[in-house]
């Protein structure tokens, strides 16, 4: 993020309480720190849009910071996706700056947008975690994991509970109903009459793989070519 980019989005967190993440709120970070419009427009080409994406993004490094310096070593593996989900959520200062991004990112036309940030955080969680998934687990993990932060978050704005536990308790469930499916599909796996009857799916399923393995020009994931 450029200089200018950190200063209109800490100008503008002042902002948004009032004006959301709106043209407005954009247009007074400018006016703050005295800046020339032709420069912040060509730092956020989207205004607040930008300021908003930084925002979230700038949350994420902090919660990578977290886990680079906290010692998880003795935790099982549900515990540090639940440890990391929480340092995501105590990176945030401002509480009312990410509900006004809640709502900016619910409208249509930058759902997108929203739902790729919440896949990048999912995504550099499991990152840092250590997941070295090469299969259709890649996508899986980020996707099951983007449901549990979403929901997660969305429960966090509305909780009022001291030190906010009701929100990790809420955190703590979802991650266990997570395992319960887990579960049921290793049972799955065990079933000779449904493995037979999943073949097919479990077949495909694994010609899929992650974006690592995709050639530079091709969507993201990549198919393997069956051998002979």
């Amino acid at each position: 993020m450029t200089e200018l980019k950190t200063q209109l989005l800490d100008a503008a967190l002042m902002h948004v309480p009032f004006d959301g993440w709106s043209e407005a709120a954009f247009r007074a970070a400018v006016a703050d720190l005295g800046a020339d419009m032709t420069a912040a427009r060509a730092a956020c080409p989207r205004g607040a849009l930008d300021l908003a994406v930084a925002y979230h993004k700038r949350g994420d490094a902090w919660m990578l910071e977290r886990i680079a310096t906290e010692d998880m070593s003795g935790m099982r593996f549900r515990d540090k996706i639940a440890a990391a989900v929480r340092f995501r959520l105590q990176a945030i200062d401002d509480k009312e700056a990410v509900r006004r991004g809640t709502t900016l990112f619910s409208l249509p036309h930058h759902a997108p947008e929203g739902a790729k940030l919440i896949w990048g955080t999912c995504d550099a969680i499991w990152t840092a975690l250590g997941d070295s998934s090469d299969d259709i687990n890649w996508y899986t993990k980020r996707a099951t994991l983007s449901g549990v932060y979403s929901s997660t978050v969305l429960y966090w704005l509305g909780d009022d509970s001291v030190d906010h536990q009701a929100t990790w308790d809420f955190l703590d469930r979802r991650i266990d109903n997570v395992m319960q499916i887990e579960q049921i599909k290793a049972q799955v796996r065990k079933s000779p009459v449904l493995s037979k009857i999943l073949a097919g799916p479990t077949w495909l399923a694994s010609r899929v793989k992650a974006p690592g393995r995709r050639p530079p020009s091709d969507l993201p994931g990549s198919w393997a070519a069956p051998r002979d």
